[in-house]
């Protein structure tokens, strides 16, 4: 009799561990995955208060906002966030390797997502105002839910390399831009040209072509070396765009 009562609870406990099991997996299929319509639903309301979110911050920064849209906003703050908090928590409990999730890209910005409202709840220093600036990344979880940013990531990825030299390249070329520009124009123009170092800010705006207007040479030998510098600048702009839309093309046929 005793045993029989103890198969019984045995496999009632069975029960309950293969229902829960069942309940987690029902509830990872939700939350990682939008191949059902429940899923896509949880996916797009996500997005829908991540871009709330975005628009609720951007308009506290408003000036002279009345009491009533100020508490507005805070309750909409705090409704944001206890639903952020909720998603994490599911997360974490669905997630197969929670330490792994825990430490990952996706899980740290979900967490730096909710921390700062915890951190400056009830506390009155204006100085913690600044982990508030850590509301932001909330925009990178929709990165999460679409599809070309992940297509864009991979080809990234295929390209590493190639921008890694290219971006090593550049570097190069800032520091020769520098001082080529150094010694041409230092002579006639000690003041905006006072070093290398000051030199490298009219080389990163002259190869980017923006060309501010605040500094500019004014000898013969000045405006050649400036004029060579734009044309290689047009050309840096041009190589990592070929590099992404090459990869971006790989990408999308391997997907087809």
């Amino acid at each position: 009799m005793v045993q029989l009562q103890l198969d019984i609870e045995s496999c009632t406990n069975l029960n309950i561990a293969y229902a829960n099991f069942k309940n987690i997996m029902k509830l990872k299929t939700i939350i990682e995955e939008n191949d059902t319509t429940i899923g896509k639903i949880f996916d797009f309301f996500i997005q829908f208060l991540i871009i709330i979110s975005l628009i609720s911050f951007s308009v506290e920064t408003l000036p002279d906002l009345n009491l009533k849209t100020k508490r507005f906003l805070n309750i909409l703050e705090l409704v944001i966030v206890i639903i952020f908090s909720i998603e994490y928590i599911l997360r974490l409990v669905v997630s197969d390797r929670k330490l792994k999730f825990i430490f990952s890209f996706f899980g740290l910005i979900d967490l730096f997502a909710i921390l700062p409202f915890y951190i400056t709840i009830g506390i009155d220093l204006r100085s913690i105002r600044i982990f508030r600036l850590f509301r932001l990344l909330r925009s990178f979880k929709l990165m999460r839910y679409n599809n070309s940013i992940l297509r864009f990531k991979n080809a990234i990825s295929m390209i590493k390399e190639d921008l890694i030299v290219f971006l090593f390249s550049t570097a190069m070329l800032l520091f020769f831009s520098s001082v080529g520009i150094y010694y041409f124009e230092n002579p006639a123009q000690p003041d905006q040209f006072k070093s290398v170092f000051d030199c490298l800010w009219w080389a990163v705006v002259t190869l980017t072509s923006v060309g501010y207007g605040d500094i500019y040479p004014i000898t013969v030998g000045g405006k050649i070396f400036t004029f060579i510098i734009l044309i290689i600048g047009l050309g840096i702009v041009a190589v990592p765009t070929g590099l992404i839309a090459s990869a971006l093309t790989k990408g999308i046929k391997n997907d087809k």
